[in-house]
């Protein structure tokens, strides 16, 4: 900057201007510089293959864990209605799983962007589906989203924009499903804000799961992504419904209210207290853990450790 400002009195004496530098024309020059000196604003490219840093493939396999989820009275009661074997009928083998699977599933995706071909911008940006998951459009042209009476599905209505480094994006209209796979629920009024920042071979992404239905307030999910030179399929492998041993035509296996007889699972093996396993939101932060350190007894050897 001091260099810049003594050029410029250099040469207006040079040039045989007999012009005066006012604090006007020091401050315009300053600026001058500084805006130069500014690098313009690039986003990131989003775009590639990103394979699944961290794996989540032992997520919710104990029937009754809803550790880290804050449900309220209406989730806990739907989820221990939940039995597994549903799964096992043919007509819901390929059900799907919500958006939101991107940070809770195991899976890697793809990503693509559809460009304006005039001005070059993008229009969107597609993660490509999976077996069991349906492709996601995030619209970045601005489009609203649609009417509370609009369709839900798997996918829902995404729109996006971007925040500094970080593309900032909001799901609604996602049909009913799971949070988790013991049962945890999502209603068709949840709202997913995600926030997908790169770290040079980096992708994380940031999920704030807010159901006011079944959750007593947001949840969060992250998954980390790397970037693979391996290119991901846009779609996966097809899902095809087979028989597994189903109860029989017409039966739907659940439990009753007051009879899941996996609820104290986790504290018998584990000494996880009762109020963490069925998902209390006090369970979900630090202080719980004075409220209970008085109290608490470590198990003893649990598959052959300590």
């Amino acid at each position: 900057m001091f260099v810049s400002l003594v050029t410029a009195r250099a040469a207006a004496r040079t040039g045989g201007m007999q012009m005066r530098m006012s604090g006007c024309g020091i401050a315009a020059i300053v600026a001058l510089v500084l805006v130069s000196a500014t690098p313009a604003f690039a986003q990131f490219d989003l775009t590639g293959s990103w394979g699944a840093r961290d794996q989540k493939t032992g997520l919710n396999r104990i029937a009754v864990d809803y550790t880290g989820h804050p449900l309220n009275e209406d989730g806990r009661t739907w989820a221990l209605t939940y039995s597994a074997a549903q799964l096992s009928a043919v007509e819901r083998q390929c059900h799907g799983w919500p958006y939101f699977y991107l940070a809770i599933g195991p899976f890697g995706m793809k990503i693509w962007s559809d460009v304006e071909l005039v001005r070059g911008e993008t229009i969107s940006y597609t993660i490509g589906a999976w077996e069991d998951r349906a492709p996601t459009t995030i619209w970045m042209d601005g489009r609203p989203h649609p009417g509370p009476s609009a369709p839900h599905d798997r996918a829902g209505f995404t729109t996006g924009k971007w925040e500094g480094n970080t593309l900032v994006t909001t799901t609604t209209h996602i049909k009913s499903g799971l949070l988790g796979r013991n049962g945890i629920p999502n209603s068709d009024h949840v709202v997913v804000t995600t926030r997908f920042t790169r770290h040079d071979s980096l992708l994380s992404v940031i999920e704030i799961i807010d159901d006011p239905i079944y959750l007593a307030e947001p949840m969060i999910a992250t998954k980390m992504y790397e970037l693979s030179a391996a290119a991901s399929s846009p779609i996966g492998p097809p899902c095809v419904p087979a028989y597994e041993g189903n109860a029989g035509d017409g039966k739907v296996p659940h439990f009753l209210p007051e009879t899941n007889p996996y609820v104290d699972e986790l504290t018998k093996e584990f000494h996880v207290p009762r109020e963490a396993t069925l998902g209390f939101p006090e369970t979900l932060y630090p202080e719980y853990r004075k409220k209970i350190k008085d109290t608490y007894v470590r198990p003893g050897k649990v598959g052959g450790s300590r």
